[in-house]
């Protein structure tokens, strides 16, 4: 890997560092606030809402813009917002009110930083290099976002409200410096100019008529829709002596954890897991091992054994998430890479919200374990998915 790449992996990983502290540190800070549930809950929604909302035209910036300059100023943007809103808290003009300004403003930037920084990755390393790329990129956003930010969330907190705004907007700072140093120019050439609405469009046409790409956004789509119901109900399941797990909250992060575990080390065995077994297999293999989770939670409350199963799900996750956004960018033309990976995101967050909405609905009908036998089924019949690739573009997937 060259000096580039591994100056954008660093990018990468105090930006996820950032990300991971401030989602869990805002709701820290929201309860001193307020004490309403729904609106500390509502920052979540506030995070995620611009998935919904903005990924199609962030897509289209992408494509249209530096990637590496895309990047620099999602970073200055949240970065900007969040000092702001730091220095109005020292000052004692702090809200929840103003924590919900920057949870959207985050999310905003978020969804301009994370598609340039998908779609800058072929251009730094060239599509030979990608598995093993998107693997280390992965990784460090893993480690950053699941392992290091929450707990770090927590220390910051209870150092203090400015201290815990503050600290993120120190780790893009970092960010920022790391990407100056990039050099070289990630803009794509442009052969005419068009709206915004037209770029939108054929990034949604080429992902809608390719049919690997296609088959690939259902799945994953389909797949997240099983496990946003799952985990949407997962905590009432697991925690409080009445429960069927049992769980004490200390216990249930750490059975959380055995996911994000089962993640990294898949980010980390994905280049040779795909080198060894091909790309095909390798995606049966990770599919199936990915709806181990849903599928143990169905016949099993043994935590023992649930952790099992969640550790091996992160392995597929992450090993299956590598291949497809490699095999994506490999297929995807350059002028297209931001609005096709953007359009595929659009359908795995939609899918999310759905299944979290879901799985409620399911538990207050017919009950917790009533969402996991349910949602095993999806969760485990996406595989037949690869099979609707035809020979000859499986012959390219597995090229």
């Amino acid at each position: 890997m060259s000096t580039v790449f591994w100056r954008l992996w660093i990018a990468a990983g105090l930006s996820s560092l950032a990300d991971g502290v401030l989602k869990v540190a805002l709701p820290l800070v929201a309860v001193g606030y307020t004490r309403e549930p729904a609106l500390v809950a509502g920052l979540a929604v506030a995070f995620s809402l611009p998935w919904l909302v903005f990924a199609l035209p962030a897509g289209a910036l992408v494509d249209r813009l530096d990637r590496r300059r895309a990047m620099l100023a999602a970073n200055l943007v949240r970065g900007g917002l969040l000092a702001a809103v730091a220095v109005l808290t020292a000052l004692g003009g702090g809200s929840i009110w103003a924590l919900y300004v920057v949870a959207l403003g985050a999310g905003i930037a978020e969804t301009l930083y994370d598609t340039a920084a998908q779609s800058i990755v072929p251009q730094v390393v060239g599509r030979a290099q990608l598995a093993r790329a998107n693997g280390r990129m992965y990784a460090a956003e893993q480690t950053a976002n699941e392992f290091a930010g929450p707990p770090l969330a927590g220390v910051l907190a209870a150092a203090g409200v400015v201290v815990a705004l503050v600290a993120p907007v120190a780790l893009w700072a970092v960010a920022v410096a790391a990407l100056l140093l990039v050099r070289g120019e990630y803009r794509v050439p442009r052969e005419q100019r068009t709206t915004l609405r037209a770029d939108i469009a054929e990034g949604l046409r080429f992902l809608v008529r390719h049919r690997v790409l296609r088959t690939f956004s259902v799945m994953v789509g389909t797949f997240n829709l099983a496990t946003g119901a799952t985990f949407a109900v997962l905590v009432l399941y697991a925690v409080g002596p009445g429960s069927a797990m049992g769980l004490s909250e200390p216990a249930f992060g750490l059975l959380m954890a055995t996911t994000a575990a089962g993640g990294l080390v898949g980010a980390l065995l994905a280049e040779p897991v795909e080198r060894r077994l091909g790309r095909v297999r390798a995606l049966w293999v990770s599919w199936l091992a990915g709806g181990l989770p849903v599928g143990a939670l169905a016949v099993t409350a043994n935590p023992y054994a649930v952790g099992a199963a969640f550790f091996t799900g992160g392995v597929g996750i992450l090993v299956s998430n590598v291949v497809m956004v490699s095999l994506r960018q490999e297929l995807t033309p350059d002028h297209l890479l931001g609005r096709v990976g953007s359009s595929h995101r659009l359908v795995a967050w939609g899918t999310k919200s759905l299944g979290a909405l879901a799985g409620g609905a399911i538990a207050q009908a017919f009950g917790l374990r009533a969402v996991f036998v349910v949602m095993a089924v999806p969760a485990f019949a996406v595989v037949a998915g690869l099979r609707a690739v035809s020979e000859d573009q499986r012959g390219c997937v597995s090229a």
